[in-house]
């Protein structure tokens, strides 16, 4: 570790957010790529959200450009990731997120999920059961090229079989094992979500089978390199900030650090200030990398966290003015954008955010199927929304 302490303002932390995070209006990227790397990935847990998180950042980027990046040229990936969370990432950087959160993540899935087809007395021996049933799998996936998987189940009849969960607990049943074990064959590298049948906001998604998959990296310098990332992104944080969105074991956290020359705080020691820019307001989504980057968030969020999360900590839309949230919004039933403001901001801020709902509306378009609902409702969404 290098350098001394400096003190790092939360003014100088909320310009980090305007440039590095491209939120201010004359920050924002002219490709959708490039927006993505520079914060490491989108959160695709909720697809509609992708989407949003991209147009927030990034200059006359329209839903097909998006959809080009993700299901043609392919430089946007979505996959499992840190803290077992869906992200979209750029292509360049699934070896170094596999192999620093994912690897782990996937060694666990299977053996749960082994173990889930013994006690379902689907086989006695789960782990060779799930070993042949994966592989044929994969094999019906490439040959049919893209499939759902209600298409592959009709294919491959071990994916047909029925598990049991939760079994002492009222929310308990059975289901089939199709979607817990594309999941773990997708956390593997093997497979990989493709266009979902149905518009942008769709989440019936189909798979494609990874045919060059990237050589594998060491884990150590992996996170390494993901903290970095991060660092150069998010920074300055705690190492509980860096522990809490990488979903790493504390001693992970302190074995990726000790490999970078960062100073007290923690940032890169190299690390500059980003000069102050004019003052930006942003409408972001539900789930948005900016308002889920760090564990400790009362320097952006304030007092207005209990109408801005659910109950497990997932954050609803939000809106911001120069690098805080001020308020939230959400889609209401006639497609406007309806904003609800949680502090007096002023008259500029007020006008500012007002103008981005606006040009939230007209990019979302006039189709009245399209609707954005947040799969994680929070107070201040579901009220606003009708």
């Amino acid at each position: 570790m290098g350098g001394g302490i400096r003190a790092v303002s939360a003014a100088e932390r909320r310009a980090r957010l305007a440039v590095r995070h491209h939120l201010a209006p004359g920050e924002r990227a002219g490709a959708v790529t490039a927006a993505v790397a520079d914060i490491i990935g989108l959160h695709g847990t909720d697809p509609a959200s992708v989407y949003l998180a991209a147009w927030a950042r990034t200059r006359e980027v329209d839903q097909a450009a998006i959809e080009h990046a993700l299901y043609e040229e392919r430089s946007l990936v979505r996959m499992l990731g840190m803290r077992r969370t869906v992200f979209v990432v750029p292509a360049g950087l699934v070896p170094v997120i596999q192999a620093a959160c994912t690897d782990q993540i996937a060694e666990r899935m299977r053996r749960q999920l082994a173990r889930q087809v013994q006690e379902s007395g689907i086989a006695a021996d789960g782990a060779s059961w799930l070993n042949n049933a994966g592989e044929a799998t994969v094999r019906a996936l490439a040959a049919r090229g893209t499939a759902t998987g209600a298409e592959l189940a009709r294919d491959e009849a071990r994916l047909r079989a029925q598990i049991t969960y939760a079994a002492d607990k009222s929310y308990g049943g059975s289901a089939n094992v199709t979607t817990r074990l594309l999941t773990l064959l997708s956390a593997e590298g093997l497979i990989v979500r493709g266009r979902p049948r149905g518009g942008w906001t769709s989440s019936q998604f189909t798979w494609t089978a990874v045919r060059d998959r990237a050589r594998p990296t060491e884990p150590a310098a992996a996170r390494a390199e993901l903290a970095r990332r991060w660092l150069s992104a998010f920074g300055p944080a705690l190492p509980d900030d860096l522990q809490w969105w990488a979903g790493w074991t504390a001693g992970q956290v302190r074995q990726a650090l000790a490999r970078l020359d960062i100073a007290p705080g923690i940032t890169l020691a190299a690390d500059e200030p980003e000069p102050v820019t004019e003052p930006w307001a942003a409408l972001l989504p539900a789930l948005d990398p900016t308002a889920m980057g760090w564990r400790e968030r009362a320097w952006y969020v304030g007092e207005h966290g209990p109408a801005l999360f659910d109950r497990s900590g997932n954050i609803g839309p939000t809106a911001w003015w120069d690098g805080r949230i001020v308020g939230g919004w959400a889609q209401r039933q006639d497609g406007e954008i309806a904003v609800r403001l949680l502090e007096d901001v002023g008259t500029e801020a007020a006008t500012a955010i007002a103008a981005e709902a606006g040009r939230l509306r007209e990019w979302i378009g006039s189709d009245p199927k399209t609707r954005i609902t947040p799969r994680f409702r929070t107070p201040l969404e579901r009220e606003l929304s009708g």
